[in-house]
């Protein structure tokens, strides 16, 4: 039974921690930290069984020790009366109790666990992949309160911590403040027992195409642990011994604790000005085959994913601490080449080096097909498989690592010759289904057109007649926020367009008949697959970024190809105090033309002009619009509907359609174009094709 000492043995014995602090290197999700040890005296003399919890060999599965409080456990021969002491703490057992209780109901198994000390375990999460290994570091408080667990697994990265209680005592904060002054073991060939590598060891080098003399450089070597042989790693610094990473034959991996984190080969970089990095040890021997010495390993391999948050500072970097270790060796290079594992891992160990080298002087590297769907994985599989010349291909050909915004036409030579050959659709536009107009004004997806006219001129009508016309040709659909119509009279006159007859039979459609109810329900299944409405639900008045957000929507929800917004003035135009109208507008079509290109979407905004003084009766010109010029200067395509009302000028049924502004000449150019409209259904037609013609 697990007993934990008095209240004033335990005040006794932590001034004691406080004064024989010895560190040992815990790993945590938050940050890497060190705990005081008591001195010998305050021990039993350890067996052999607990020996794996501080050697740097890998911890056999059929490990079975008792759980701990870091020493407390072992007070030397207590008296019966500490005994019954000891059994006077409720509290605590009930603690670790419950704490061992919810890590049960994990998959964590604390039984044979030691408190105060990292323990490894076999991840409940991906059950330490194919080959099994105690990949879960966990961490129990030496109170018992709260434990914090993390699984080293690349392709895993499993972790988080628990309480005993909310309101408990948890050391867990406590243990993250200790005081992270590390004093660095120092190591030789002699103290860790390196051997030179074994004739079976070298044979398995060269079916990995590694030659004896690449190993001999890099001074590889082998260590005995337990029954089996490992392979050992030793990370050098002008020449003394740092660390050692080991692989057993099953590939698991271990590193020599309480040394100092570095990248592996690291005086192969010195003085370099272009660098290698790669994922694994076996990667850089690789690299030496195909004629590259300057390159060097991280020691820890991938992370899952990319971090979400900000590069942290070098004292907080604790996962990439290898790279502010070496810090005056990687500032010489102008060309950091990555040269990481192509699996998802990989690629995030990619960008988090990137991040922190600078992603302006890094390039990256494109592993060869291995078939019609994968890849080469890494670069001792092409050297493998392709030979040290295809690997050399490899990095003679990386490429420039992307810049977020900053971009190379290269990269959009795809596009480019699918727009030559025509095979991305739309490149010349949609026609609007009027001949009048074909060799004006086409509809490209992505565009911005802004459509504007006097009062009464036709404006809305001709958008949506132009919105049935895209519908029937190529099937598009609509999200509309048409603010000046009431849904029931939007409706209205959509239906009439696409029924073609009217909606009543008094007034305007009283000499044609009106539409039955068979057509009313075959009109009412089209509005309901073809449009959706944006509107505001209450008397607030919507703003564009609103707007804009519910056409996102749209777009990934109903799959919606063209956006009206009708009108400009019907929006909420709140704007900083110090910012005018113009740089307002500015900005505002600026968020506008970015969802239409990031989309593919066609977007009509309406604008009114604004009073026009002793008018004529000639249509207005975009620069008329009220509020900036910015309406004309940043639209892709600008429109001007006019419809004649002097019967001496002609017939009043005669819309002018001014095309004031085509900023593609592919699919259009500036002219006028007349149509005619038929009061009765609100539909337009080439005005020789007029129905009373």
């Amino acid at each position: 039974m697990l007993r934990f000492p008095s209240h004033n043995q335990r005040l006794q014995l932590l001034r004691k921690l406080t004064a024989f602090p010895m560190p040992s290197k815990h790993f945590l999700a938050s940050s890497s930290s060190f705990l005081p040890l008591l001195p010998p005296k305050y021990f039993h003399t350890p067996s052999k069984r607990f020996l794996p919890s501080l050697s740097s060999k890998p911890i056999p599965k059929t490990l079975t020790f008792s759980l701990s409080t870091n020493g407390f456990c072992s007070l030397p021969s207590p008296s019966p009366a500490h005994s019954q002491d000891l059994d006077d703490q409720p509290s605590d057992k009930r603690s670790l109790q419950i704490l061992e209780h919810k890590l049960d109901q994990l998959g964590i198994d604390i039984t044979q666990c030691v408190a105060g000390r990292e323990n490894r375990l076999k991840c409940p999460s991906c059950n330490g992949g194919d080959s099994e290994e105690l990949s879960l570091s966990l961490f129990i408080s030496q109170d018992g309160y709260s434990a914090s667990w993390m699984c080293f697994r690349a392709k895993c990265g499993w972790k988080g911590h628990t309480k005993a209680f909310a309101e408990g005592k948890s050391t867990f904060k406590s243990y993250s403040r200790v005081n992270k002054a590390k004093v660095e073991r120092q190591i030789t060939v002699e103290s860790l027992q390196l051997e030179p590598l074994c004739n079976q060891l070298i044979a398995y080098f060269a079916e990995r195409m590694i030659s004896a003399e690449t190993l001999k450089r890099n001074g590889i070597m082998e260590k005995m642990t337990g029954d089996e042989i490992a392979i050992a790693f030793p990370y050098w610094r002008k020449g003394k011994l740092v660390s050692c990473k080991y692989r057993d034959i099953t590939k698991r991996f271990w590193q020599e604790k309480d040394t100092e984190k570095i990248l592996y080969g690291l005086d192969d970089i010195e003085n370099e000005s272009d660098i290698i990095i790669v994922e694994g040890e076996m990667d850089k021997l690789a690299m030496e085959e195909a004629g590259f010495r300057n390159c060097v390993s991280v020691p820890d391999g991938a992370p899952p994913s990319v971090s979400k948050k900000e590069v942290p500072t070098e004292e907080q970097d604790t996962k990439y601490q290898y790279l502010w270790n070496c810090k005056e060796y990687l500032k010489e290079a102008s060309r950091v080449i990555l040269a990481t594992d192509g699996d998802p891992p990989g690629q995030a160990l990619a960008e988090e080096l990137a991040r922190r080298l600078g992603r302006e002087r890094c390039w990256r590297v494109k592993w060869p097909k291995k078939n019609d769907v994968d890849h080469f994985k890494d670069a001792n599989e092409v050297l493998m498989y392709l030979g040290p010349s295809a690997l050399k291909d490899v990095i003679d050909n990386a490429e420039l690592y992307p810049i977020r915004g900053l971009f190379n036409f290269r990269d959009f030579f795809d596009e480019i010759d699918q727009y030559y050959h025509r095979t991305l659709g739309y490149e010349f536009g949609v026609s609007t289904g009027w001949r009048a107009l074909d060799n004006l004004y086409n509809v490209v997806p992505g565009e911005l057109t802004i459509v504007t006219g006097v009062p009464n001129s036709g404006k809305s009508e001709w958008i949506d007649s132009l919105l049935c016309n895209l519908n029937g040709s190529v099937g598009w659909k609509f999200a509309l926020c048409s603010m000046e119509n009431k849904v029931r009279d939007h409706g209205r006159k959509l239906i009439e367009k696409y029924v073609k007859r009217p909606f009543f039979d008094t007034g305007y459609g009283s000499n044609v008949e009106r539409i039955s109810v068979q057509d009313l329900e075959k009109g009412k299944k089209w509005l309901s697959d073809t449009f959706y409405l944006i509107r505001c639900e209450n008397d607030s008045l919507p703003n564009i970024e609103w707007v804009l957000d519910l056409a996102r929507a749209a777009v990934l929800r109903h799959g919606i190809r063209g956006l009206v917004i009708d009108p400009y003035n019907e929006l909420d135009h709140q704007r900083r105090a110090n910012q005018t109208e113009t740089e307002y507008v500015s900005q505002m079509l600026t968020k506008i033309k970015r969802f239409a290109q990031h989309h593919s979407c066609h977007v009509w905004f309406v604008a009114h002009p604004r009073q026009l003084h002793q008018w004529t009766g000639a249509p207005p010109n975009l620069y008329d619009i009220s509020g900036s010029a910015h309406f004309i200067n940043k639209c892709d395509n600008g429109i001007v509907i006019h419809r004649n009302r002097d019967p001496e000028a002609g017939p009043v049924d005669l819309v002018q359609v001014c095309v004031r502004k085509v900023r593609n000449k592919v699919v259009g150019n500036i002219g006028d174009a007349f149509l005619s409209y038929d009061r009765v259904t609100g539909i337009y037609n080439d005005f020789d094709e007029r129905p009373n013609q």
